[in-house]
């Protein structure tokens, strides 16, 4: 496979240091490749800072310095060898020829970034694309590459298995986000998980298990976000809460999954090009 990884790094760089009014206009033309291969409505610059990006209305004195620190660091790099190693691993699933990765630097002042998402997210179910979002700090900075193969893992995934937003269930959703921390954790240990399958404990995870396992079936992606992100999410995005805490579908989807594993004796590898009813079948979760 083809890793086609833009440097952004060095386009972050060059726009940080132009005049304000020029920098909405640069971070277009960064965005412009995956903007053609994945349409989406509205002005890209507005979506960007929708979704947490850094902020290019305004000057802020963190930012080019932490895009030095990244370069410095080497986190480009990092990305390609670990997604290149996590190819490896999964080389009995089909796989893209080529995939692009477009990564962007966030804004340390969105509080859903940073407070919700653990300061950094990615996107990768889109054919073709992953895209990667994070603010670098000091515990976030040496974990984008796993990141980066987080969300190889879901386009992997559904490469194998038929994702559909209108027919995906809860159950699929919960489960390939539970799998994909799995298999970082298989390919490069616990410390490189990210914190979302943690960030609910005690009597919230156990609301949450049960919610989320009496609507496993629910289909469409206008319900499964629900369940996987949680209601601060949720309200963020003008959508209806469900009761579920906030990144609780994540603490669930690694516990179905380390128990299916566990019973059936499969790797996270090799669980990859199995649907979530399969897997959980075969390891005596949910028949």
């Amino acid at each position: 496979m083809e890793f086609i990884v833009h440097d952004t790094l060095t386009a972050m760089a060059a726009l940080l240091e132009q005049p304000l009014e020029r920098r909405p206009d640069a971070l277009r033309e960064m965005l412009a490749p995956m903007r053609s291969a994945i349409p989406m409505p509205g002005d890209i610059a507005d979506i960007h800072h929708q979704g947490g990006g850094f902020r290019v209305d305004a000057d802020d004195p963190r930012y080019l310095p932490a895009v030095r620190r990244m370069i410095e660091a080497d986190v480009l790099g990092q990305v390609r060898r670990e997604l290149t190693r996590a190819s490896e691993r999964l080389g009995a699933a089909k796989q893209v020829d080529a995939l692009q990765v477009m990564f962007v630097m966030g804004n340390p002042d969105d509080e859903h970034l940073m407070t919700r998402s653990g300061g950094y997210y990615g996107m990768g179910g889109a054919p073709g694309w992953l895209y990667l979002l994070a603010w670098p700090s000091e515990e976030v900075i040496g974990r984008i590459a796993h990141l980066a193969v987080h969300e190889f893992h879901h386009n992997v995934r559904f490469t194998n298995v038929e994702w559909n937003p209108v027919s995906v269930t809860v159950g699929e959703h919960v489960v390939a986000e539970g799998l994909a921390e799995a298999f970082v954790r298989e390919l490069s240990g616990p410390a490189a998980m990210g914190p979302w399958s943690s960030m609910v404990t005690g009597q919230a995870y156990d609301v949450a298990y049960e919610r989320i396992m009496a609507d496993f079936d629910l289909e469409g992606m206008r319900h499964t976000s629900a369940y996987v992100l949680g209601d601060g999410a949720m309200r963020l995005f003008g959508q209806e809460p469900r009761g579920i805490p906030d990144m609780a579908g994540y603490a669930v989807g690694l516990r179905l999954v380390d128990q299916a594993l566990s019973a059936s004796g499969l790797s996270a590898a090799e669980a990859t090009v199995l649907p979530a009813a399969e897997l959980l079948r075969r390891g005596g979760v949910r028949g």
